[in-house]
């Protein structure tokens, strides 16, 4: 069984994306389904972009330029910026050389540390126990609602956009735009026309 753990925060949210480029099919063997586990999670700290011309975001770390003053007047409900994603465990050294090509040179790879969602409703699964990657992946982004509350930090592992803050549009990528519109193609698609 692997023992790293990623934060994702784009394309690879959806398990059969995440599938498709560790084990090369979108719908794997059980057995592989159950080396993972995906858990909703939190990153402070960071804002997600969408990046010019392409279907996947980049996150960049945000420097809070606030004055002591302002921070002490500012609301105590205003976390500040973050970013949803999915924390997932479990994955082997193969899965991380895999997902290392998959990123390419326009991410670094940064140890970053995540809170775990907990589902206020009680219900979080994981990859090993029945649970479709569709009614998975449903599942996860109903924990990451408003419903969701922060539980324990992780460390983890995250890629960080490094190409440039000027390749990066001002609007924040969207995963329900992404599912809707251009998911079942990155399914679908061969590895060469990534």
């Amino acid at each position: 069984m692997g023992d790293h753990v990623l934060f994702f925060y784009g394309t690879l949210m959806a398990p059969q994306i995440l599938h498709k480029v560790i084990h090369g099919q979108a719908n794997p063997e059980p057995w592989q389904k159950a080396m993972l586990r995906f858990q909703p999670a939190i990153l402070h700290g960071y804002r997600r972009h969408r990046v010019q011309d392409a279907d996947y975001p980049g996150i960049v770390a945000v420097r809070e330029t606030k004055t002591e003053a302002e921070k002490s007047s500012a609301p105590k409900t205003s976390p500040g910026p973050s970013v949803m994603g999915t924390l997932v465990s479990g994955l082997t050294d193969a899965d991380i050389y895999r997902l290392d090509r998959f990123e390419g040179s326009d991410y670094e790879k940064k140890q970053v540390t995540v809170r775990i969602l907990r589902d206020t409703r009680g219900d979080n699964k994981h990859a090993g126990e029945g649970v479709s990657d569709e009614n998975q992946l449903r599942e996860m982004l109903d924990a990451t609602s408003t419903e969701g509350d922060e539980g324990e930090e992780v460390s983890a592992v995250t890629y960080v956009y490094t190409a440039g803050k000027d390749m990066l549009e001002d609007a924040e990528w969207d995963f329900e735009s992404f599912k809707r519109d251009k998911m079942a193609w990155w399914v679908g698609a061969d590895e060469r026309e990534w």
